[in-house]
């Protein structure tokens, strides 16, 4: 038996392209329901009529829905985009800003350390100053804060 001669390349061709075809129109499927989901100006019922349409008869249905609403699938795709990244941009801006300390808690803990004694009047004045103009704020502060404690 041989199934070269059974199947030739050009029908091995055709099955892969029609296969490609249908994992295309699936995908598009799929991304045509979420579009339905995430558009906030149809209303429940709109949602509804979309999704029954898309269940009963697929193929037709995304068609029309290309038809219908496709222009503004790009648009509400890059809206949906534009919101996730800025409320990661939100969140990352909120965790790394929540372990530095403000200015005005630099300046509490440099005056206690010069009230204290532990450091000069020089020193204070530097770390001050460094504080206040923000610059090397982290390390430098901590090292003009360090050195007078050793």
């Amino acid at each position: 038996m041989h199934l070269a001669y059974d199947y030739p390349m050009l029908g091995a061709f055709w099955t892969i392209l029609w296969f490609f075809l249908w994992i295309m129109w699936i995908f598009l499927l799929f991304k045509v329901i979420v579009d339905v989901f995430r558009d906030d100006s149809l209303s429940g019922w709109g949602k509804t009529g979309w999704a029954v349409f898309l269940i009963v008869l697929p193929y037709l249905g995304v068609f029309v829905y290309l038809l219908a609403r496709g222009k503004g699938m790009g648009r509400r795709d890059m809206e949906h985009t534009r919101q996730q990244r800025n409320a990661f941009d939100a969140y990352v801006k909120e965790t790394a800003g929540s372990n530095r300390t403000s200015s005005a808690d630099e300046l509490a803990k440099l005056s206690e350390l010069w009230t204290r004694g532990d450091i000069t009047q020089q020193e204070f004045e530097r770390a001050k100053a460094l504080v206040l103009n923000d610059s090397g704020r982290t390390s430098r502060t901590t090292s003009a804060t360090s050195s007078g404690l050793q």
